[in-house]
């Protein structure tokens, strides 16, 4: 009895543990299968980057960036200038200006903008070639037409002859933030696919770099990223990588990397090769002021109580600024909700548009806020989209390159000669057939091309230079208005 009450609960516990086992066994199974069953649906993974203040990490935006940043090298030939300066010494004692020195190279960056070849660089890289060469990452080499350029805002676009490239996408300016991370890609010092890295220093610099150039618009983005000889034209970029500058200018008293560098950001970029894949060329909006910063001896003497905007001195009688009733003494504040408070920042917001279109513009007046409408004009202070080929058919000229021969005769290594002349500018300027011009503004004209690109970017009086086939070197001065 004793034996059968000892058993009898072992026996009891056993078959009990096996019943648990079995369908602990089931359960066990059917959880396997349903995993394995899910598990055998196939998962695409992408990888994606979110960057925010804190990340520092550089490597997505490089890969995504660094095949889309090309090498551009340049020849041209250097000249020297026996000019005695005054054109009727020139007159008498022969052409002594335009004499062949030398072939020389020089080499910059470009960002390739699509994948069928659109090429943006900056204009100084591309300035004086006889020839422009365009070196993938990839080391294939192609020769390189220039579309267009904009000296005013230091941009040149290219194209190439190929399909299916790598290019970066254009991302806002605006919204930049100073402290940001940005990357630098170009090729300084031929060194190529080169990646530096830094923050935003500032916004909307104006550094004077192109003063000397007729309605010059400098509103840089200033970076502490390494930018060297070479990464002119290259990509700043930010960690979505995308493109929001092309590298332009450096700070420095050495010609290298001295702690600053500066980019025109991509909001005037993209407006600007827009324009001459469109137009031909850049469709400059002007607003008609004459303007300064507002300083805080300026705004107490003018009794302006906030010291915000840009100070109007003067407004073009019949421009865009007079006849939507902006006046004199007026503080400008804001461009299509934009704030303005540097000359830099008003030329780069008025930049972004063309003749004809309307921006809302708030100034301060009296102390008192005021909104106006203004429908902004081009430069010859009309409505209408402006075409070089319109400036080009009032000269009433037809041209040709010249040929070896007469560079060899004549003693110049490049000039465009009228061969048909009838009513127009030139006529009217007292200029005969079969003039040479070498010179207009002082920038060399090898081609038709060159003469638009002067024309495009000139308003009033043009002198121009040259010389007959008979070797007489002659001056004049037209107007194109």
């Amino acid at each position: 009895m004793k034996a059968q009450k000892i058993v009898l609960p072992i026996i009891y516990a056993t078959l009990g543990g096996l019943i648990a086992l079995t369908v602990s066994n089931k359960l066990l199974f059917k959880t396997d299968y349903a995993v394995l069953k899910q598990q055998s649906t196939p998962v695409q993974v992408t990888r994606t980057f979110v960057p925010d203040s804190s990340s520092t990490d550089f490597t997505w935006a490089a890969e995504r960036t660094v095949d889309a940043v090309v090498h551009v090298t340049t020849q041209y030939t250097q000249m020297n200038d026996y000019s005695f300066g005054n054109p009727l010494f020139d007159f008498f004692f022969g052409p002594r200006d335009i004499m062949p020195q030398q072939k020389v190279q020089s080499s910059g960056s470009g960002v390739i903008l699509t994948h069928d070849g659109f090429i943006v660089t900056n204009y100084h890289v591309i300035e004086k070639a006889d020839q422009i060469t365009v070196v993938l990452n990839d080391k294939r080499k192609f020769t390189a037409k220039l579309v267009g350029s904009d000296p005013s805002t230091d941009i040149a676009l290219l194209k190439i002859d190929a399909t299916e490239l790598p290019y970066i996408s254009f991302g806002n300016s605006d919204n930049i933030k100073v402290g940001e991370w940005v990357l630098a890609i170009g090729n300084p010092f031929n060194l190529t696919s080169t990646v530096t890295a830094g923050i935003i220093s500032a916004k909307a610099r104006n550094i004077n770099i192109l003063g000397d150039r007729e309605f010059a618009i400098e509103s840089f983005i200033q970076t502490d990223a390494a930018v060297n000889p070479g990464n002119s034209g290259g990509a700043l970029v930010n960690l979505k990588g995308e493109l929001i500058g092309i590298n332009t200018a450096i700070a420095s008293r050495t010609g290298s990397f001295a702690g600053y560098a500066f980019a025109v950001p991509s909001n005037i970029v993209k407006k600007v090769v827009t324009d001459i894949i469109e137009y031909g060329e850049v469709q400059r909006a002007i607003l008609g002021v004459r303007i300064q910063e507002l300083t805080a001896e300026l705004a107490q003497k003018e009794g302006i109580k906030e010291i915000k905007g840009v100070y109007v001195f003067d407004v073009e009688k019949g421009g865009a600024a007079d006849a939507a009733g902006i006046k004199p003494g007026d503080v400008i504040l804001s461009v299509n909700g934009n704030e303005v408070n540097s000359t830099a920042q008003l030329q780069e917001q008025i930049s972004r548009y063309r003749p004809n279109q309307q921006v809302d513009v708030v100034v301060n007046r009296n102390n008192s806020r005021k909104h106006f409408t203004v429908t902004l004009r081009n430069l010859k202070g009309g409505l209408g989209v402006v075409k070089t080929d319109d400036t080009l058919g009032s000269l009433g000229a037809e041209f040709k390159e010249i040929s070896e021969k007469q560079k060899n005769e004549l003693g110049i290594s490049y000039g465009l000669q009228i061969v048909e002349l009838r009513d127009g500018k030139l006529k009217e300027g007292g200029i005969k057939k079969g003039y040479i011009i070498t010179r207009m503004n002082r920038t060399p004209i090898r081609t038709v091309d060159d003469l638009k690109r002067v024309l495009s970017i000139s308003s009033g009086g043009i002198l121009i230079e040259g010389i007959y086939p008979n070797g007489v070197v002659a001056y004049y001065a037209i107007g194109v208005n």
